[in-house]
């Protein structure tokens, strides 16, 4: 059971002395009645409602924007912890909360849900859906889970196995239960559902895998399926899926596609952007990649692929299909466009448009009009983009550099694999008209497969090798209007949140973290708080009793981020919500300890071997345990596991599945004990160079200030 720590709550009455504004309240108390009251009207009106976060993105148009100010300019440097609540698990976390009439609901790792009182950080009720371990190789980069959604008195979350669970808001108890994928298959639930019309819209990950991607709209009262909307299509010879995709599928879908691609699942899941457009009536989705990226494998090397890599507008009531942008046809790059579509509205020409922002991982910043589909402007965000030369505005397709499909050979990528940005949320100040965000500058050498073996059950094949050559990130402002960048710190960091108090908010760092506060206008940095975890999701904020929270779930997300050899050698640690106030007392816990030593066998591989065993697990295991074995601990680091001196033990872990119920699967189906064994060698290997280089131990990266001028656009 996760733990309430240091609370450390002051006098409102004192702290008004010291904060003027603090005492009384700038909104009124909430209307709601009853736990979890969350109705349409008041979904429509969240940004009246400033003291609750009622919706993912704090409104529907996904902007992370606050009309809150009482922490501002002059006094965002006496922000410090209220109070922080500590997780029951040590795993990625990438939970944006929800706030409703006092009551923060959080996710957390393997799908687990909480209820907090909002003020104290008292736990309220704790629902776990008890996710099966073996479940959690279908996610590709962690067992996290980015929350849930609050309607009609039930708070709604997904699940790594698939499932789709209602929850009673006041209670914690179950209400109704769904399984929205076939648990045979390699689908799996991270993103946070969203609610719209008294339907819960929902997606699922797994394209890396070979699964068909579709998204699926349920009935808030009592989980009937609403709708289904399939992304790409299926295999022509069983005919269509009767779902509300079928029509679009035969006559706009199909055609883009060659060979047997069904064979391999196609990919195009919806495992994170969803977007619900009130005025017009109509889900925005965000799809992924292709199953395998290796388009030629894929499709033949033949059309372009709809709807990989996309943005489709469906018709909210019906699913019916309205319109869609693809931003990489053809994929072969895992460029992804699952990163959070923001609704916003922008002067064009002198004209008002309603448009979308997005940013996938290609490195360009995408405006779209919202009514048509119909781009409006592509402007890159990053420097150095080498797998095109720019977006044809008048096509909207990509005018592609010659050689970066690597038909000719391996190809210099950038961005890289990794993508420019990420599926940390970035924000929008009406005020500036900035968009900010989290970016990486990063490339590697990419070409085709030598071979491509389709695996059932196992990692699919990707059809293609890359190696990366490096990166640095940044936080930055960007001007939609302009295309330019404004200003830029160099640093790696998670989502961004802005508010009416002339602030961007952002958490930072790698394993161990910050929090820290940024001037809109020109980026200069007013505040951090160091914390014992890094933030990876968007911070929100929210206001009760006239007292301004600012509150972020923390622990690293993914296999983790690090930014430099000490960082992985910190020792495991819990997640945690941690919350800000003025002049909070909470004293929030010490950075992890020390890991233990690296751990090497004393068998002997020969150097053959260890280049097999090295193939092995980079094509295995490297997604949860990172490549070359060097993981950050957020799941564990097997250079320093008491299992690889020991022969027996680590056949019974990876083999037999002796750690199951943690996530660790058995790899007996996939994998022969000498395979395993070979395994064994490489990483007793990379525990070898570990020791030989004196294991640092673990030091607080330092982060760079602002690089304020010209020089700073792009």
């Amino acid at each position: 059971m996760a733990r309430m720590k240091a609370l450390g709550i002051g006098a409102a009455a004192l702290l008004a002395l010291a904060f003027p504004g603090i005492g009384a309240p700038k909104q009124a108390a909430s209307h709601a009645v009853g736990a979890g009251a969350v109705t349409d009207a008041r979904m429509l009106a969240a940004a009246s409602e400033p003291q609750s976060w009622l919706v993912n993105g704090g409104t529907y148009r996904g902007q992370y924007y606050s009309t809150l100010d009482q922490i501002d300019e002059r006094n965002v440097g006496a922000l410090a912890p209220a109070w922080y609540f500590e997780f029951d698990t040590f795993r990625g976390q990438e939970s944006e909360p929800l706030v409703v009439d006092g009551v923060m609901y959080v996710t957390t790792a393997w799908s687990k849900l909480y209820a907090l009182d909002a003020r104290t950080g008292k736990q309220l009720w704790f629902f776990d859906p008890k996710v099966p371990g073996r479940t959690g190789v279908r996610a590709c980069c962690d067992v996290v889970n980015r929350g849930a959604s609050v309607y009609h008195g039930k708070v709604y979350l997904g699940t790594i196995d698939g499932r789709l669970i209602a929850v009673d808001a006041r209670t914690g108890k179950p209400v109704w239960s769904v399984q929205t994928t076939d648990p045979r298959q390699m689908y799996a639930i991270t993103g946070a559902p969203r609610i719209a019309r008294g339907k819960v819209i929902i997606g699922n990950g797994g394209a890396d895998f070979g699964v068909r991607g579709y998204v699926s709209a349920y009935d808030s009262e009592t989980g009937k399926l609403a709708w289904r909307f399939y992304l790409v299509p299926g295999d022509p010879a069983k005919g269509p899926d009767h779902a509300a995709s079928d029509a679009i599928m035969k006559t706009l879908v199909q055609p883009t596609w060659d060979g047997d691609y069904y064979k391999y699942g196609a990919g195009g899941t919806a495992w994170n952007a969803i977007s619900y457009d009130p005025d017009l009536q109509q889900v925005y989705v965000g799809t992924g990649n292709g199953s395998p990226w290796n388009y030629k494998i894929r499709s033949n090397g033949k059309g372009d692929n709809f709807f990989l890599c996309s943005i489709v507008a469906l018709d909210v009531n019906t699913g019916k299909y309205k319109w869609h942008y693809q931003e990489n046809r053809a994929e072969s790059w895992d460029y992804n466009s699952v990163q959070p579509i923001m609704q916003a509205s922008l002067t064009v020409d002198g004209r008002k448009r309603d448009v979308l922002f997005h940013a996938p991982k290609n490195g360009f910043f995408y405006v779209i009009d919202r009514h048509t589909g119909k781009l409006v402007s592509a402007n890159p965000y990053v420097g150095g983009i080498t797998w095109a030369k720019k977006i044809d505005l008048s096509t909207g397709r990509p005018v592609e550099t010659p050689g970066s499909r690597f038909e000719n050979g391996p190809f210099t990528l950038s961005p890289g694999l990794g993508g420019a940005h990420g599926v940390a949320p970035m924000a929008y100040s009406p005020m500036t008209r900035l968009v900010y965000l989290a970016v990486s500058e990063n490339s590697m050498t990419m070409g085709a497969a030598a071979t491509f073996v389709r695996e059932e059950g196992g990692p699919s094949n990707t059809g293609v090798f890359s190696q990366g050559l490096g990166a640095k990130s940044y936080f930055i402002a960007f001007d939609p209007a302009t295309g330019k960048t404004v200003w830029r710190h160099e640093l790696s960091g998670g989502g961004a949140l802005a508010t009416a108090g002339g602030l961007v908010f952002q958490g930072r760092g790698s394993v161990v973290g910050e929090m820290a506060a940024y001037r809109a206008t020109d980026g200069k940095e007013l505040w951090s708080y160091p914390m014992p975890n890094y933030a990876m999701p968007a911070p929100i904020t929210y206001m009760i009793d006239g007292v301004q929270y600012l509150a972020v779930a923390s622990g690293a997300g993914g296999p983790g981020a690090t930014t430099g050899p000490s960082q992985y050698s910190y020792a495991p640690q819990p997640g945690r919500l941690v919350v800000f106030r003025l002049g909070g007392t909470a004293k929030l816990p010490a950075d992890p300890g020390r890991a233990p030593p690296a751990n090497p066998a004393s068998d002997h591989w020969t150097a053959d071997q260890v280049a097999e065993g090295s193939a092995l697990f980079t094509r295995n295991c490297s997604r949860c345990h990172s490549y070359n074995a060097q993981s950050p601990n957020v799941i564990p680091d097997l250079r320093r596991s008491a299992a690889v001196p020991d022969k027996a033990l680590w056949q019974q872990i990876v083999h037999d599945g002796a750690l199951e119920a943690g996530g660790m699967v058995a790899w007996k189906t996939i994998l022969t004990p000498e395979q395993i064994d070979l395994i064994r060698g490489y990483v007793s290997g990379q525990a070898d160079k570990l020791k030989a280089a004196g294991d640092p131990a673990p030091v607080r990266p330092r982060h760079f200030v602002a690089q304020p001028g010209s020089e700073q656009s792009q």
